[in-house]
């Protein structure tokens, strides 16, 4: 499981690439990271994950300048998420696939919270490999993998053959997530964007119908505890704009780790 969680601090590092130059339009793949202050590219011994931030005290080696804690924070969450997929969800070839849902629920999230878009380059693929890997291979979340697996232990977790999501439920949950936001959106007048309705198509691709309810509401909820404190504590006016895009994927990674143990909750309370 050490693995699994250096693998997504090394992901993380390339995840922190994709939050700075997608919404600036920029390459991905070139030219190589460099310090956002003086422009001097980052040695390989200066982009370990953590190590390195550890090591250089949060600041450039060139000029000095501070380096923002998010990167680290980026690298050390996504190995974090990594290693509740494996351990949640076990080994198998559905692995990879809610890998890349997890990365890129930060990478939207983030990017929203700066620049209030979520990129198409992210969601639109995203549509079409959630459908894909959904029908096929991706476990119902609302199921719990305890109750299917042969293994006391989730040390190391072989899964076994736990129900899929399946098609039908991934094509609704399509339809649902996209429809439902493109209607709060012509409700609300310009109040969701289109960026917040390819999201939740997405969600409803990977992980179904029901996934699109429980995202939305726990989104919704988070969203305004944190709207009602930024209003009480912060003094910001209702008609502040604070995006949508990082409640949605907060939600989203609750409903995929905890969607079925809340779900029983909520009927056995």
């Amino acid at each position: 499981m050490l693995i699994i969680f250096i693998f997504g601090l090394i992901v993380g590092s390339f995840l922190n690439v994709c939050i700075y130059r997608l919404p600036r339009g920029k390459s991905i793949v070139s030219p190589p990271s460099s310090c956002p202050s003086c422009n001097e590219p980052i040695r390989p011994w200066d982009n370990i994950p953590v190590l390195s931030y550890i090591f250089l005290e949060g600041k450039c080696r060139k000029c000095g300048e501070r380096i923002s804690i998010r990167y680290p924070a980026v690298e050390l969450l996504n190995g974090i998420l990594y290693w509740f997929v494996f351990t949640t969800f076990g080994m198998g070839w559905h692995l990879p696939f809610l890998f890349a849902f997890a990365s890129a629920m930060i990478v939207i999230a983030l990017i929203d919270l700066d620049f209030q878009v979520i990129p198409d380059v992210i969601t639109l693929p995203g549509i079409i490999i959630g459908l894909f890997s959904a029908s096929f291979l991706l476990p119902d979340p609302f199921v719990s993998i305890l109750q299917y697996s042969n293994t006391p232990s989730l040390q190391f977790p072989i899964t076994p053959l736990l129900p899929v999501v399946g098609f039908k439920s991934s094509i609704i949950g399509l339809l649902l997530g996209g429809g439902l936001f493109y209607l709060i959106a012509v409700l609300s007048r310009g109040g969701m964007g289109g960026g917040d309705i390819k999201m939740m198509a997405m969600v409803g691709a990977f992980m179904g119908w029901k996934a699109v309810f429980l995202t939305t509401f726990i989104g919704s909820l988070t969203g305004s505890i944190v709207g009602i404190s930024l209003m009480v504590f912060k003094g910001k006016g209702r008609k502040t704009k604070i995006p949508f895009g990082p409640f949605l994927a907060l939600g989203s990674v609750i409903t995929l780790f905890f969607g079925g143990e809340i779900i029983r909750w909520y009927f056995t309370f």
